[in-house]
């Protein structure tokens, strides 16, 4: 799922433009339900959908993350589908929005708005279809908000799989952080990856996930919802 927040320099134009990208995510990935998650359906890749000649959007050509189904981004939509009154008339932030996911279930459950923060120009894209294929409203944000950009004014953060390596959590912590303490509520979904700040964390929930991330190809994991405390 992640595709945010890699770089300290802010989102990266891709090389095809927003219509391109679009196009090739409807003719080449296939719009399927989430595993474990029939009430949401993504743009998903497969073997044959060529992602390689969609390029990357970012400057360090990361892989298309938002094309794959990672533990942390299913594990905060099943919690939220599981208990709505979590995001139920509130403002949203998606972090690291990836395809949506999270997003897509907090409007499902009547989140007055949700934001979806994203540097990557094709999780953007990828996102927004997403969106558009589960009839839900949903604000893409292409922008890299540990970087200094305003943070959006809202209730709850939502962040899934953004601790999955050191550098990275050396930059979202201080950021969650920060808007916990200013009155925000923040659950992160993560099946404990080595760099998530347990010390910082109280466990919510625990559901058995898929996980597409970091190699792991699909195989079934324990993970986590946690509340960052304040």
């Amino acid at each position: 799922m992640r595709g945010q927040h890699r770089r300290k320099n802010g989102p990266a134009a891709s090389t095809l433009s927003p219509a391109d990208i679009r196009a090739f995510i409807i003719e080449n990935l296939r719009l399927e339900p989430v595993p474990g998650l029939p009430e949401i359906r993504l743009y998903a890749a497969h073997p044959g959908s060529g992602l390689g000649r969609l390029g990357a959007s970012g400057r360090d050509d990361s892989p298309p993350y938002w094309a794959y189904n990672w533990a942390g981004g299913i594990l905060l939509a099943k919690h939220v589908l599981n208990h709505p009154s979590i995001v139920r008339g509130r403002r949203v932030l998606d972090l690291g929005a990836g395809s949506g996911i999270v997003g897509i279930a907090a409007r499902k459950c009547g989140a007055s708005a949700v934001i979806a923060a994203e540097i990557d120009a094709n999780a953007i894209a990828a996102l927004s279809l997403n969106a558009e294929a589960n009839d839900v409203a949903i604000e893409a944000l292409n922008a890299d908000i540990l970087s200094g950009a305003p943070a959006p004014d809202v209730d709850v953060i939502l962040a899934g799989d953004v601790f999955y390596n050191a550098e990275l959590a050396s930059r979202v912590l201080p950021f969650l952080t920060s808007r916990r303490q200013a009155g925000v509520d923040v659950l992160i979904g993560d099946p404990r990856r080595s760099s998530l700040p347990l010390t910082a964390l109280r466990l919510v929930a625990e559901y058995a996930v898929p996980d597409f991330g970091l190699g792991s190809g699909g195989d079934a994991a324990i993970g986590g919802v946690f509340a960052l405390e304040a």
